[in-house]
């Protein structure tokens, strides 16, 4: 397609779940929920918003959407000013959950404005990431949202990097979504600025083994899901979140906070155990919850011109 106005990209980007237990702002894992949006570039500089799904009640529809920010940052970064557009949003990723809705947005936005710009300027994976990590703050759910699979994300001092790794195909993600939402800012929040050298360390250790367990030795996953350095700290604030948590992992299902919380990501080592997790679970909380049997998504977020072609 020709550049300018007319010029039309459809984009998809899966949801994300972050820390996994023990990697905290490090590891972080796609998962098969998706955003879906369109965006049409006009021949004026208004702009125009339609949002379906979640966030249809809350979500602005002017150029502070989170989607239009992260366009216009994607413009700037090239000496761009962002043109009229037509954005036609479909939110299926809950907000306020803990499953990376706002990594989802920012990814979307830098997708979208790249696939506008395709033909006038090109973008490297490096430059995707370091774009998203300037608007998310951290990289461990924008990495994954990109990339698609498990990805180890860090600074240094280039900028944000990431390594992804493919997924041992006997995992089973299974995630809890209840009613209520929790702050991300909130739950940082609860975190101690330092740590016992031992739950550092002990962290490190269950790091590595998570690794090795979802790509290798599932069978590991229990011991490698185990966490000291945030889940504990938040528990005060999703105390329903927690408690799911615990009776699912006194009965051997390797259940951690998705994100900052308060969802529940369980990762299964089969379908099996995924119902078996749904049926305790329902068994344990007091207010409704959503149980998601879920893939890993391994293409991470895609552009393409809404006709359908590459």
């Amino acid at each position: 397609m020709s550049s300018g106005p007319g010029r039309r990209v459809a984009v998809r980007v899966p949801a994300t779940s972050a820390n996994l237990g023990p990697g905290f702002d490090t590891l972080g894992l796609a998962l098969s929920v998706y955003d879906d949006l369109v965006v049409e570039q006009l021949d004026t500089d208004r702009l125009e918003i339609e949002v379906a799904g979640e966030g249809t009640a809350d979500v602005p529809r002017d150029a502070s959407h989170l989607v239009v920010r992260a366009m216009a940052h994607t413009y700037a970064s090239v000496g761009r000013t962002l043109p009229g557009l037509r954005l036609t949003a479909h939110n299926v990723i809950p907000h306020g959950r803990g499953m990376g809705s706002s990594g989802a947005a920012v990814v979307a936005g830098i997708l979208a404005a790249t696939g506008l710009l395709e033909g006038e300027e090109s973008f490297t994976d490096v430059d995707l990431l370091r774009l998203a990590t300037e608007l998310e703050g951290h990289p461990d759910n924008v990495a994954p949202g990109l990339f698609g699979g498990l990805t180890i994300a860090w600074m240094d001092a280039a900028g944000p990097q990431h390594k992804q790794l493919i997924v041992h195909r006997g995992v089973s993600p299974l995630v809890f979504v209840p009613g209520f939402t929790m702050s991300t800012a909130v739950a940082r929040s609860l975190q101690p600025l330092q740590v016992p050298r031992e739950d550092a360390v002990f962290n490190v250790s269950r790091s590595a083994l998570l690794i090795a367990a979802m790509t290798q030795s599932p069978e590991l996953l229990m011991a490698a899901t185990e966490d000291k350095l945030h889940q504990n700290y938040r528990a005060q604030a999703m105390p329903e979140t927690d408690r799911l948590v615990r009776a699912l992992r006194a009965e051997g299902y390797a259940a951690v906070v998705s994100g900052a919380g308060p969802s529940v990501l369980v990762l299964a080592d089969g379908p099996g155990q995924r119902l078996e997790a749904a049926d305790l679970m329902a068994s344990v909380v007091d207010t409704p919850w959503q149980a998601l049997m879920l893939a890993v998504d391994v293409k991470g977020g895609t552009v393409k011109n809404a006709e359908g072609s590459a």
